[in-house]
């Protein structure tokens, strides 16, 4: 749990807007998620490809040891965003919002809940050290 703390604590806006973004990414595949093999196959696919490509255009060519949260978040992108795309695929989505504003209210919820937990872990942990 310390650990935990101490990250939301030291969280960048970059990272915790990528957090939302797996958030709202969570929330979608909760209330469309689709058991078809094919979906989960093509999106494992095209992170293997895509990933590889974005693992490559970040290095730097010379032998260091790489970031592997980076390497994770360059393979899990590209399966998410292809996964979401099957997913919401004739749904009636503008861009990324569902046409049924409940859910989107609950993805907007639980994005700014993780926010305001990190804010309050920012300003408490500040308050006391």
């Amino acid at each position: 749990m310390k650990g935990l703390i101490q990250y939301l604590d030291e969280i960048k806006l970059d990272k915790a807007i990528l957090w939302c973004y797996f958030i709202w990414y969570l929330v979608i595949l909760y209330f469309y998620f689709d058991p078809s093999l094919k979906i989960w196959i093509n999106s494992i696919g095209i992170s293997a490809v895509i990933g590889t490509g974005l693992l490559f255009s970040v290095s730097s060519g010379k032998t260091s040891r790489s970031d592997p949260w980076q390497t994770f978040r360059l393979y899990l992108m590209p399966f998410c965003v292809s996964s979401f795309s099957a997913l919401i695929k004739g749904q009636g989505f503008i861009v990324v919002v569902s046409p049924r504003i409940h859910e989107t209210l609950v993805a907007v919820l639980c994005c700014a809940l993780f926010l305001a937990v990190v804010l309050v872990v920012k300003l408490t942990k500040n308050k006391f050290a």
